[in-house]
């Protein structure tokens, strides 16, 4: 810290003249550079927005406002932390005069006639104290940043790591290694589109990749089949569901239940002829509804090992036609009002940067 002089900024507020240049050439005296000053009480509350003492120096006895009025008056100034210290210069030493200036916020009292010396180890202490707050507010935000910062790294990989295990669930069955962030953006707008709100959406865009985890339990040779899956292998097939809720029960994060959920209900139907379950309409949560569409979009529009990829059109014309039976009439609706041409693009690669509704839901 620079010394006193060159950093600190002090105001000098008396009616009297006289009383002001002679502070005035003290200040100067004593190496004080930054100084300001005012015979004017109304003309305070502008100069410390202006000028941002560090500290004041006030006369009590002044007209209308006189020195009590003006501390209530910069009481936000004053009581801030580190607040705007206050040096009161008065002639009336008495003990009720003290405390109610205490009251109103002085820092300490010089009594008129003001004697050099006092005025000088009076402003060096106070100067002093602001000095250590300032140095102590300047550590709290070094160590605060440091959080911020360290919070973010923690978030990001936490971030990444929902991303890999996605990658790990379609690693066998997607050459692309693309299909789980593209249902995450599909279904993401969607949810978007029908007005949920961004910190929401955001959860959907990380969880809903997610929603195959459960294939990690599902053998090869059914997984990899090329031709029709006889009854007892698509009952198999259809355990990745509930493998793969297993697998995210239990977390503490609310962007894991709502992956959860995804993995249990995404294959359910609106007409209840999905599965595992068997639910239908309403009983079916609101973000397994919009990945189920996102999900069997994808599959029809991209090539599989199982089968080839449908043209765009056909693939919109058949989630079209399966409104009210297989999809959430509302999840349809909002699926046709988007760039259906975009959802094929090839994903970017994501920066794990969260944004603060999905710290939040990170961290419940």
């Amino acid at each position: 810290m620079k010394p006193d002089g060159v950093w600190a900024r002090i105001l000098i507020v008396d009616d009297q003249q006289p009383n002001v240049v002679l502070l005035e050439r003290m200040l100067e005296q004593w190496g004080y550079t930054q100084v300001a000053s005012t015979t004017q009480s109304a003309e305070v509350p502008n100069l410390c927005a202006a000028f941002d003492p560090d500290l004041i120096l006030l006369d009590l006895q002044m007209p209308k406002p006189d020195g009590f009025e003006l501390m209530e008056i910069l009481a936000p100034r004053i009581q801030a932390r580190p607040g705007t210290l206050v040096l009161v210069l008065t002639a009336d030493a008495t003990q009720p005069t003290r405390q109610r200036a205490l009251s109103a916020g002085a820092n300490d009292f010089l009594s008129k006639p003001l004697d050099p010396i006092e005025v000088r180890l009076r402003i060096s202490n106070l100067l002093e104290t602001r000095r250590l707050q300032l140095e102590l507010l300047d550590q709290n935000e070094q160590l605060e940043a440091k959080v911020r910062e360290r919070t973010e790294d923690l978030e990001r990989a936490r971030l990444e790591l929902l991303e890999r295990l996605a990658l790990a669930a379609e690693y066998r069955d997607d050459n692309t290694q693309e299909h789980a962030q593209r249902v995450g953006r599909t279904a993401a707008l969607i949810a978007e589109t029908m007005g949920i709100p961004g910190s929401d959406v955001e959860v959907i865009l990380r969880a809903a990749p997610l929603h195959d985890i459960g294939k990690i339990g599902i053998p090869d040779a059914i997984l990899l089949k090329r031709g029709q899956l006889t009854d007892e292998e698509f009952m198999l097939m259809q355990s990745h569901t509930t493998i793969g809720a297993e697998i995210l029960s239990g977390s503490e994060f609310a962007i894991l239940n709502t992956a959860e959920l995804i993995a249990r209900t995404h294959h359910e139907r609106w007409d209840g002829r999905g599965y595992p379950s068997g639910l239908s309409g309403d009983e079916i949560p609101l973000v397994g509804r919009i990945v189920a569409l996102a999900d069997v979009f994808d599959a029809l529009a991209h090539k599989r090992p199982y089968k080839d990829a449908w043209p765009l059109e056909g693939a919109v014309a058949e989630i079209t036609s399966l409104r009210d039976a297989h999809f959430d009439p509302a999840v349809v609706d909002a699926f046709t009002k988007l760039n259906h041409a975009s959802l094929l693009s090839p994903m970017p690669r994501r920066q794990s940067t969260p944004d603060a509704g999905l710290e939040a839901s990170l961290r419940r």
